[in-house]
């Protein structure tokens, strides 16, 4: 009985395999989002939105992030239902977001040379001088379409069942059938918006197609990022108290290694998927894609490591991270960097796929572009310490990683074709990968015993989501209104400007040393003085000095 109970004991804390078992979760969680979620805003210009309408949806995704994923955090870990939430979120957003597939497209731009043959309505303008006069005379709820083709008009009648079908009614534009057509047309659209003031959302249905489909999408992006915020940081949660009960976080970061090498993976995946079988399904690869990874995270989480303990944790670590921010002017600097580089970020995560497709990149040269970014993100960290040391100090890769995404920006601007955004995305790792390894480094300066995670998840959330949030809705004004070169232009010559303005202040300001043991030892963290001084003159290197000189001293007498 003793021999089965140490079995399921040594069994119970197999750190070796809840590494693995956590290393395939994110895998394949990563995996999905990467199938998905880099090629959100393209599925939102097939549908019609506009630059403006994209970045607002962005922008609130971002900022729902923002608050939610940190609150629906502490309310697993306080309600004991993580596993619940974990599973509950992989299922609840990989259903969900299945019904923007359900909105018919609003975009007036087809996409030329791409399955001609297979678009109905090329044979109906062949050699016609073709206008579209249903956005003039017809409401948008009817189901009556007008056209003119070559000074004749073409009206289409619908059938309220679309399994029937339809003849459309050719007539003379000038003769009497079509001015009784459009007249009856107009006294349909005066009825019609008449009746919407009694109607349930008579206001949606007032506005124009495209606006109902942006206010859609809109609901549809803020229910799924409700259900999708959740998972990282509760899977991430429960896997660093179980260690830490074993002794064991510093395994934790060999988790997180997985996560860029699974978004690499979706992404390359989904972009030969949607390439091979556009021309018989369209995007509809991604999300399908993105639902079947998420369905198969389900058994990895069903049995995740996740340690409950059995008493209370103190909740104010976040604040106690705010505080240690706010005294450190270099963690400063960092916060402050992390909130540009995410409005640099966003904005080039939402719009750089439409300046490709507007140089006729297909979904295989996106994801291929996509995934090497990310693949050069994962293999930052094997030279990073290395660079490190040359530089004298980790403070001086985030000056680096804000020069590597200024010159990103800049290239992105002058892309002439599909496969010229390579040299770019491999500058990655100098870009995004320096930056989060400068600010681990930073965090592990400042930080006191129990914060060192509480202090990464502080810059992941606020600095981050707030810039990304920030910088889709600026991106997506100026882009509507200047276009996309300017909006990249832009975006570096403002970080060109901070890397300047951040070296000369990291050069003024000093570097605050970490805490010696000694004082650990003697004083509690919140007594610890702020000065750099106090920090550098503690009683041991006071005693080792005096001792030094006291030996110094018997020399000399002898």
């Amino acid at each position: 009985m003793g021999k089965k109970a140490a079995m399921q004991k040594s069994k119970q804390w197999n750190v070796k395999g809840a590494m693995r078992l956590t290393s395939v979760f994110h895998f394949l969680q990563s995996c999905g989002s990467g199938c998905l979620v880099p090629f959100l805003t393209l599925y939102f210009r097939h549908l019609g939105l506009t630059a403006t309408m994209t970045g607002i949806i962005m922008a609130s995704k971002h900022l729902l992030t923002l608050v939610w994923r940190p609150v629906s955090s502490i309310l697993a870990r306080q309600y004991d239902k993580r596993r619940t939430v974990i599973v509950g979120s992989l299922l609840s957003s990989a259903l969900v977001v299945l019904i923007l597939l359900l909105f018919p497209s609003a975009g007036t731009k087809a996409e030329s040379g791409r399955c001609n043959a297979s678009q109905p309505s090329a044979d109906f303008t062949d050699g016609s001088d073709f206008t579209t006069l249903e956005s003039m005379i017809i409401p948008s709820q009817s189901n009556v379409t007008v056209y003119s083709v070559n000074h004749t008009t073409v009206i289409m009648e619908q059938p309220d069942d679309l399994n029937s079908t339809y003849t459309p009614t050719l007539v003379n534009s000038s003769s009497n059938w079509s001015r009784r057509a459009i007249r009856y047309l107009r006294e349909l659209k005066e009825q019609q918006e008449e009746s919407l003031h009694t109607e349930f959302l008579g206001s949606l249905k007032a506005m124009d197609a495209q606006h109902q489909m942006f206010f859609l999408v809109l609901i549809v992006i803020g229910l799924w990022e409700f259900m999708a915020a959740p998972l990282e940081w509760t899977a991430d949660d429960g896997l660093y108290e179980y260690l830490d009960f074993v002794d064991a976080t510093d395994r934790h970061k060999g988790v997180t290694v997985w996560k860029p090498l699974g978004t690499a993976v979706g992404n390359g995946v989904v972009g030969i998927l949607v390439t091979s079988l556009y021309c018989r399904t369209g995007t509809v690869a991604e999300f399908y894609s993105y639902t079947a990874f998420m369905i198969l995270t389900v058994p990895t989480a069903a049995l995740l490591p996740l340690y409950i303990r059995k008493r209370d944790r103190p909740t104010s670590g976040g604040f106690k991270a705010l505080q240690l921010v706010h005294r450190n002017s270099q963690a400063l600097l960092c916060a402050i960097t992390v909130v540009l580089t995410g409005i640099a970020s966003s904005a080039v995560s939402d719009f750089l796929l439409w300046h490709m497709q507007d140089h006729n990149a297909t979904e295989i040269h996106m994801g291929i572009s996509l995934a090497l970014a990310h693949l050069s993100q994962a293999g930052f960290p094997l030279y990073a310490g290395h660079l490190a040391g040359f530089l004298k100090y980790h403070g001086w890769l985030l000056v680096l990683a804000v020069i590597a995404l200024s010159i990103q920006c800049l290239y992105y601007s002058f892309l002439w074709d599909p496969w010229s955004i390579i040299p770019a995305q491999i500058l990655a790792g100098f870009s995004t990968g320096a930056l989060w390894w400068s600010v681990a480094a930073q965090c592990e300066d400042i930080a006191t015993p129990g914060t060192e995670e509480t202090l990464i998840r502080l810059f992941e959330g606020l600095p981050l989501e707030l810039g990304s949030g920030l910088g889709s809705l600026m991106a997506g004004f100026v882009m509507q209104k200047f276009g996309i070169k300017i909006l990249f232009q832009g975006i570096s010559v403002i970080l060109a400007v901070w890397s300047i303005t951040l070296a000369a202040l990291k050069w003024k300001i000093p570097r605050q040393r970490r805490i010696n043991y000694s004082r650990l030892l003697t004083a509690d963290t919140g007594e610890i003085s702020e000065s750099e001084s106090d920090q550098e003159k503690d009683w041991l290197e006071t005693a080792m000095e005096d001792d030094n000189q006291k030996n110094n001293w018997t020399i000399a007498k002898s």
